[in-house]
């Protein structure tokens, strides 16, 4: 294996193998996850170099515009309960009077066509092109490839739900969002925990893992540090708690390979349950909404 690059937290230039892991959605090849030997974050290496092939099914539920499975069609039911539950957060930790609202990997665009339909004026960053066309239709908003598109010097709320873990240039993205971000702004940022309990149990085949698409792996530790570099100060982390239900379901699946009889899904919720339970002492959830300002 190549001299991997830089740590983009330390800087650190010494890594060992974590673990390896299959892409289970695509390519069913497998993909290492290594870890910094000096502060612990965890990075895919390497990346494949044509990454936009491995978004390529409908099976990634965030590009697709129709549920083909039934884990999918369960995530879109849950999915309108969490739009509700996202503007909810929103609205307890901004409470300003302007609502420039930008959303950043907006998928096929329903959390933008909730957020203009509830008062706020939304645009969208895709960059995939297929994403990008149905979020446009399906928001009729302003929906763009990168933040030089814009046009706006800064935002109220920006929002990343599980798109951080995707994005290539990490720094240079946190550094722009920054910006973007208007002073008395707030951004939410929702990512896996790979130190949560269902990580721990499922380990190389925990759904969030979902190389190669996912390039950071982050905990608590390691996600507080990389804002901190930015200028951003941490205000509260909250839990997605549903997000535990879903990747232990999914990840049953995987240990089941490719099973979705009620088992699968009676172990997953039971195991879903018992990692909210145990998460509770140190807030180690499976997923992990970090909301900071500047």
């Amino acid at each position: 294996m190549k001299q991997p690059p830089p740590c983009p937290l330390c800087l650190g230039l010494t890594f060992k193998p974590y673990l390896t892991a299959e892409d289970h959605t695509v390519s069913h090849e497998t993909f290492t996850v290594i870890q910094c030997t000096n502060c612990k974050f965890l990075l895919t290496y390497p990346v494949p170099p044509r990454l936009s092939d491995y978004y390529l099914s409908d099976g990634y539920i965030s590009h697709a515009d129709r549920a083909s499975t039934v884990i999918a069609c369960l995530y879109k039911i849950v999915r309108q309960f969490t739009l509700r539950w996202k503007h909810s957060l929103i609205n307890k930790y901004y409470s300003g009077p302007s609502k420039k609202l930008l959303d950043y990997g907006c998928g096929t665009g329903t959390f933008l066509e909730y957020s203009n339909q509830n008062g706020w004026s939304a645009t969208g960053i895709e960059p995939s092109p297929v994403a990008r066309k149905i979020a446009a239709q399906v928001s009729e908003t302003n929906v763009v490839a990168s933040l030089d598109e814009t046009g706006i010097a800064d935002y109220d709320v920006i929002t990343l739900w599980h798109v951080l873990e995707h994005v290539s240039d990490l720094n240079e993205t946190l550094q722009l969002l920054h910006s973007k971000l208007s002073n008395a702004g707030m951004m939410f940022i929702a990512v896996p925990n790979y130190r949560s309990p269902d990580a721990m149990r499922y380990k190389q085949l925990w759904a969030a893992y979902d190389v190669p698409r996912h390039l950071w792996h982050f905990s608590q530790d390691t996600m507080q540090r990389l804002l901190t570099a930015h200028g951003f100060i941490l205000h509260a982390t909250v839990p997605l708690k549903l997000d535990a239900f879903y990747v232990c379901i999914l990840s049953e699946q995987y240990k089941r390979r490719g099973k979705t009889g009620p088992l699968t899904f009676f172990k997953g919720i039971i195991n879903g349950l018992k990692s909210n339970w145990s998460a509770i002492k140190y807030k180690d959830y499976s997923s992990l909404i970090y909301i900071v300002r500047k």
